[in-house]
C-alpha cells in the first residue's frame, strides 16, 4: 500500500499577502535608502575636495611656492572657474602671472610643474555626481609657509565650502531633512578641515 505525503505549496492570497508585506517594508525603507545614497555621494565629493586642498596645501610648504586650488566648470579646454562647481584643478602659481597663469580654458593641458597652466593634479566632478557644491570662493591659493594668500584685490579671508544634494537628492539635516550635508574650511592661516552643519556645538564636527 502506497502511503502519499502531504504535500502543499503557496497559495495565490499567500503569495500576494507576502509580496504586499514586502513592499510595504521596501517602501518604508526607501526614503533612508535615497538619503544613505545621497550622503555617500556627498562625503564622497567633500573628501576628494578635501584631498585637493591639502593636497594644495603640501605640495606649497614642500616647493616653498604657490600653489593654487580651483574649482572649475570642467576640466576641458572651455573650463571656467567656479564657486558651483565640483571639478578642481591644483597648479602651480606661474612667475610669469597673466594669461599664462590662468588654468582656464587649459584644463585639458598635460600636467606639468614647469610649462604653463603648470597642473599638478585635477579630479571630476563625474567620480560622485549629483551633488551641490557653494563656495565663498572659486580658487584658494597657499605660499610656501600652507597660509593662505590674498588674491587682489579682496584680502585672504576664510573659505566655506558647502555640500548639500543634488537634485531630488533630498534636503539636509540642518533644515530637517535627512541627508547629512558637509562643509569644508580653510581658514586664513591655510588650516582646512572638514565638519557638519547640523552638529551641536559641543560636537567636535560641528562647523
Amino acid at each position: 500500500m502506497l502511503i502519499r505525503s502531504a504535500q502543499r505549496g503557496f497559495s495565490l492570497i499567500e503569495t500576494m499577502v507576502v509580496v504586499i508585506i514586502m513592499g510595504l517594508l521596501l517602501a518604508a525603507a526607501a526614503p533612508n535608502f535615497a538619503s544613505w545614497i545621497a550622503g555617500s555621494r556627498i562625503r564622497a565629493t567633500a573628501e576628494g575636495i578635501l584631498a585637493g586642498l591639502q593636497y594644495a596645501r603640501s605640495e606649497a610648504t614642500s616647493r616653498n611656492a604657490q600653489v593654487r586650488f580651483q574649482l572649475t566648470t570642467s576640466l576641458t579646454n572651455t573650463c571656467t572657474r567656479s564657486t558651483t562647481a565640483a571639478n578642481w584643478v591644483v597648479d602651480m602659481v606661474d612667475a610669469v602671472g597673466g594669461a599664462a597663469d590662468s588654468v582656464e580654458n587649459q584644463c585639458n593641458a598635460v600636467p606639468s610643474d614647469t610649462v604653463a597652466p603648470s597642473i599638478l593634479q585635477v579630479r571630476s566632478a563625474a567620480e560622485t555626481g549629483n551633488v551641490t557644491v557653494t563656495s565663498t570662493a572659486s580658487q584658494i591659493i597657499f605660499d610656501g609657509l600652507g597660509r593662505q594668500v590674498p588674491i587682489p584685490p579682496a584680502a585672504a579671508s576664510a573659505v566655506a565650502i558647502d555640500l548639500t544634494p543634488g537634485a531630488n537628492g533630498g534636503q539636509c539635516a540642518a533644515t530637517g531633512g535627512r541627508v547629512t550635508c558637509l562643509r569644508i574650511e580653510v581658514s586664513t592661516a591655510g588650516l582646512v578641515r572638514m565638519c557638519n552643519p547640523a552638529a551641536q556645538a559641543a560636537d567636535p564636527q560641528s562647523c
